[in-house]
Formats: C-alpha cells, sequence, structure tokens
C-alpha cells in the first residue's frame, strides 16, 4: 500500500492528485477509470480539508491499495482524519429533481462519489474518521 500525510489544506490537492494519479498511472492507462478515481479523491479531500479540522489546520492520511491480480483492476482507497467526528454516509440523500432554487445547498459531492465508486464504508476509530472506496475499473 502506498501511503501519503499530508496537511489538511486546500492547497495541497495537487500534492493528493500527483501520489494518487502517479500510483493509478503506473497500473492503467484508462483514463475514464482515472478520472472518475481523481473526482472521488477531489472531492473527500476538499471535504475533510474544509470541515474537519476548520478553523485549526490538521492532517490527512490516504492510502492506495491497487489489486492487480483483480479482474478487473481493483483501487482500494483510505482516507482518514482526527478532525469531528463525521459520516458522510449517513447524511440524507440529495434532491436532484427539484429546481436549484428549491434545494439544500450541499451533499452532491458525496452523492457523486457514491454512484461513482462500487463500494464505500465509513468508520470513527481510534479518535479517527476513516472512509474508504473501492473502484474497479471497466
Amino acid at each position: 500500500m502506498a501511503e501519503l500525510e499530508v496537511k489538511a489544506l486546500p492547497k495541497n490537492l495537487k500534492k493528493v492528485f500527483d501520489f494518487t494519479l502517479s500510483e493509478m498511472r503506473k497500473r492503467t492507462d484508462d483514463e475514464t477509470f482515472i478520472r472518475q478515481i481523481k473526482l472521488c479523491v477531489e472531492e473527500i479531500f476538499l471535504n475533510i480539508s474544509s470541515y474537519a479540522y476548520n478553523p485549526e489546520v490538521g492532517v490527512i492520511w490516504i492510502g492506495i491499495k491497487i489489486d492487480e491480480d483483480a479482474s478487473p483492476l481493483r483501487v482500494v482507497m483510505t482516507f482518514k482524519d482526527s478532525g469531528r467526528p463525521f459520516d458522510p454516509l449517513s447524511e440524507e440523500e440529495p434532491d436532484t429533481e427539484s429546481g436549484l432554487d428549491e434545494r439544500k445547498v450541499g451533499g452532491l459531492g458525496i452523492f457523486l462519489v457514491k454512484n461513482t465508486v462500487d463500494g464505500i464504508s465509513y468508520e470513527y476509530t481510534e479518535g479517527q474518521n476513516v472512509l474508504t472506496i473501492t473502484k474497479n475499473a471497466g
């Protein structure tokens, strides 16, 4: 498993992309798959960096495991932080049917992630939020 620990600051998104996407490109050239992973990484990282520690600055730990023996190729990514406990999976699904002026703000990002990945789980353990996503290629 490749790992990165980075300060939870939006400006570190490029560093997170460099880490995750370089790991992906070592193993696949499927640009659609890579773009889907990038969308999920961006949403999860920016949510943690914007809300978990605010107004303080904490750390986000990201682990990426690529199972090349799986068919199709499978990526498992784990995001950990020691910020406020927050289970994004417990949030109410956003209203995607009403007009923009009638909708509650927020919730679309995790909705997109949930509908992009093949598996997602959350737990709060040992003082940390742990969000794990699984995405299969193809």
